[in-house]
């Protein structure tokens, strides 16, 4: 079983169909017919989805997660599969320009993210912190002015402009550490057998090219 959290486009979402679709979900289903296993894919929040792992809920993580020192005390991870960098969204229409027009605004973040974390120690930008259950959310909240800017991952901040049209535009925000990351396909430790697996299956991928196919199809570009 593969979790994620279906609240993550265009890596993790519920179509109209009412199925989870998305290039993680895609990754994990060719990921287990390359291991010769069944791919089941079972939604859940983002703030408890190490403890599910943990707790043997599921065998994989296949959920765009940061591959952190800390977490790595915790599980281990097959990849990075791919790599996105931190970034500041605003509304397209704002006069805001650079991450300093910012000072004592209201900013949303998803909770148990990188970004979340990231958000708290900036104490000297004076931010009100709210906190959402996935990218949806934040953009309605976005929208709807209840939230001033959001902090995420750049791809799917990317996406939802050019798939829907989205009101928002990126900062231009070098100053921000944490540029790219990798995301990685968190295991519990101790499962040698499953971890070269999977990285053998992840490697045969990008080599004839299902990778890029799938990544082509969901987020528009290669994004190994």
């Amino acid at each position: 079983a593969i979790a994620l959290t279906g609240a993550y486009p265009p890596f993790s979402l519920i179509n109209d169909k009412n199925e989870v679709v998305g290039f993680d979900v895609s990754v994990g289903k060719e990921i287990a017919r390359r291991i010769g296993v069944k791919a089941k894919i079972v939604t859940t929040a983002w703030d408890g989805i190490l403890a599910g792992l943990l707790a043997n809920k599921y065998d994989t993580i296949i959920g765009s997660m940061s591959i952190t020192p800390k977490r790595q005390k915790m599980v281990d991870f097959v990849g990075p599969y791919y790599s996105a960098g931190r970034a500041v969204f605003v509304r397209g229409d704002g006069n805001v320009q650079a991450l300093a027009d910012l000072k004592g605004k209201t900013i949303g973040v998803t909770l148990g993210e990188t970004h979340e974390k990231w958000a708290r120690k900036q104490g000297q930008m004076n931010w009100t912190l709210k906190t959402y259950k996935g990218l949806p959310e934040l953009l309605l909240e976005l929208e709807h002015k209840r939230i001033d800017a959001l902090i995420i991952d750049s791809i799917p901040g990317r996406v939802a402009i050019k798939k829907n049209n989205q009101n928002m535009r990126e900062l231009n925000t070098p100053e921000i550490e944490g540029g790219a990351v990798g995301a990685g396909m968190a295991i519990r430790k101790g499962n040698p057998k499953l971890h070269a697996a999977m990285t053998a299956a992840l490697a045969a991928m990008k080599a004839d090219g299902t990778y890029e196919k799938i990544a082509v199809k969901w987020v528009g570009a290669d994004i190994r």
